[in-house]
């Protein structure tokens, strides 16, 4: 029986040193480590398909908690499945001790396990769409606030109202204004009928 740990991070701007500090107390070596710094919305993963090559029947496998799978109800499901079914390996979720497939290998253990795995499952997806919900519902309510979001806007240059005047009024073209106010002709012409909205005309 040889000892695997799968970790994963959504973005690569997140740290996985929690997933890893959980999987190396159960005396893992680094080399039976995969990590995926990728979306749980497939399983296109490099590591993790790798990992799943290398499982043999009655290996085992950590993972820190059940969402490291996949981001959702049906996917967590499948690959659980896959895992203690097809490769015959089993499964230690270290958050919850209750899903540790080398316990209870009778039909009443492996019907427990798989109850407890589907409530998980379905409590980890409604969560993800909770966070989500309350994100939108934040943001909505910042814009409302009158919070923008985004790059803050560069002020125009000093000579940009008396050069936009001039190429509205067709004393100089566009692109010599926009290059005396060092900015790109469309942005140069944006800006100026912009202004003129704004200001009725």
């Amino acid at each position: 029986m040889s000892m695997y740990g799968y970790a994963r991070v959504s973005t690569k701007e997140q740290r996985e040193d929690r997933q890893l500090m959980a999987l190396t107390e159960m005396r893992l070596s680094l080399e039976n480590i995969y990590v995926d710094k990728q979306s749980g919305k497939d399983f296109e993963r490099p590591m993790y398909r790798r990992l799943i090559k290398k499982l043999k029947e009655e290996d085992l496998l950590y993972i820190k908690s059940i969402d490291r799978l996949g981001r959702n109800y049906e996917e967590i499901l499948e690959q659980w499945r896959l895992l203690t079914r097809e490769k015959k390996v089993d499964i230690v979720v270290l958050d919850m001790p209750l899903l540790d497939t080398r316990r209870g290998k009778d039909l009443m253990g492996t019907f427990l396990s798989d109850i407890v795995l589907q409530v998980l499952s379905f409590v980890a997806e409604n969560e993800r769409k909770n966070i989500r919900e309350r994100q939108r519902e934040g943001i909505e309510a910042a814009r409302q606030r009158g919070v923008r979001f985004g790059r803050p806007r560069k002020p125009l240059p000093e000579n940009f109202d008396q050069l936009s005047q001039s190429w509205l009024e067709g004393e100089i073209t566009g692109k010599q204004a926009a290059d005396l106010c060092g900015m790109p002709l469309t942005s140069f012409r944006r800006k100026s009928r912009e202004k003129k909205s704004c200001e009725g005309g």
